[in-house]
């Protein structure tokens, strides 16, 4: 049939639209970001904000490979099957080049496992477990944020020190929080032999009955506490630890309470003298965290959180790994951060072939109650190279690529 002038003109609108679509996807490089932002918004919106400064500073310096780059955000619920249903939109609709992410550990480990299936690279930015690194680590996953080994290590030798016999445990019942318990009772208990371990509560992760698990740890009358709680969880054990004298007269190491997120919210209940992992960001006086912190203050008027330091330095991973790449393909950034370099305000980091992890350290220190503001106190940066395992020993814990 000949074509009439009408339909010759819509072939070739629907041609140059076309064109046109496919013109605008060779000048994007897509990031796919997956994340638990309705179930853990006092971490993650500052994280988004992170990625938010790292995209603007990107782009505002010509993007990457000439590109324009372009961060596009899914909710998984907090649900291991959504953040893959959400992945798999994200490849197949989104066209995204690289996937990023996740805040809790099951989920970064269905993730992990995504990764691997569909052969797409994926930064883990925040979930701290081991497992995805180790034992259920693959070529196609690297993680940039400290692992719960580390910062278990960064924190053990504070405990040691404090030549405490009897401990208490507490512990959110999933991945990260088991991982935690388990890794610190193996490494105290290197370090200190005659060490005891005489009660454990382990909730589950948003559900604590603070009042019963507060009692149950008095009941055992340790001489300290080893505390991963977070979040709401930790602001309803610290209350009802007040209130019944747990903490009296008893040493508390705690895992991620000196972070904002999780030490201003406590307020006029703000413990002291716990030694824990955190973020002091008003008093680092480092170059490069001086001018991250000036950038975010500008862009936000806001404090930044420890999630806004995961986030920005997640994205400059990607921007790191993609410029040596020179590509988005898969296998070429694999092979670009096997060693790459990343400057973050916490100084430069390395990912490291041997285990794809990054050597981001954190920060270790005291809290204090500050006129009823929570803050850390006699801190130090600890060099995250320094608290992970061997090559050889990593040979061990993880599967051949």
């Amino acid at each position: 049939m000949p074509l009439t002038p009408s339909l010759m003109r819509a072939t070739a609108l629907a041609a140059l639209a076309t064109s046109l679509g496919l013109a605008h996807a060779d000048n994007v490089i897509k990031i796919g970001e997956i994340n638990s932002y309705k179930a853990q918004p006092a971490f993650l919106e500052p994280y988004k904000k992170g990625m938010e400064l790292a995209i603007s500073e990107i782009n505002a310096g010509g993007g990457l490979l000439g590109k324009k780059v372009e961060l596009i955000t899914r909710d998984d619920n907090a649900n291991p099957g959504d953040a893959v249903r959400v992945a798999e939109e994200l490849l197949s609709r989104e066209k995204v080049d690289v996937l990023t992410g996740s805040f809790l550990s099951h989920i970064g480990l269905a993730l992990t496992d995504f990764a691997k299936q569909k052969k797409v690279f994926f930064l883990a930015g925040e979930p701290l477990t081991d497992k995805i690194v180790w034992q259920n680590g693959n070529r196609y996953t690297y993680r940039l944020r400290p692992s719960t080994y580390m910062q278990v290590a960064m924190i053990v030798p504070e405990a040691a020190a404090l030549k405490k016999k009897r401990w208490a445990l507490v512990y959110p019942n999933y991945e990260y929080g088991q991982s935690a318990a388990a890794t610190f009772k193996t490494l105290l208990k290197a370090a200190q032999p005659d060490v005891e371990f005489v009660a454990e509560q382990a909730p589950p992760l948003g559900k604590v009955d603070a009042g019963s698990v507060v009692q149950a740890l008095a009941d055992a009358k340790p001489d300290a506490v080893f505390n991963v709680l977070f979040g709401a969880d930790l602001s309803k054990f610290v209350r009802e630890g007040n209130t019944r004298g747990l903490f009296q007269g008893r040493e508390v190491a705690s895992l991620l309470t000196g972070e904002p997120e999780y030490l201003d919210p406590l307020k006029d209940e703000s413990p002291n003298g716990w030694i824990v992992t955190g973020y002091p960001w008003y008093g680092i006086q480092t170059p490069e965290h001086k001018t991250f912190l000036t950038a975010y203050q500008a862009k936000f008027n806001d404090y930044p959180r420890l999630g806004s330091i995961v986030g920005y330095s997640a994205i400059k991973s990607l921007a790191e790994g993609i410029k040596k790449a020179g590509s988005t393909d898969t296998e070429k950034l694999i092979t670009s951060f096997k060693g790459l370099q990343v400057p973050t305000p916490f100084g430069r980091i390395t990912y490291r072939p041997e285990d794809n992890q990054s050597t981001m350290g954190g920060y270790i220190g005291r809290t204090k109650n500050d006129g009823g503001k929570g803050v850390m106190v006699d801190y130090r940066y600890l060099d995250g190279a320094k608290f992970q395992p061997t090559a050889e020993e990593v040979k061990k814990l993880r599967p051949a690529d």
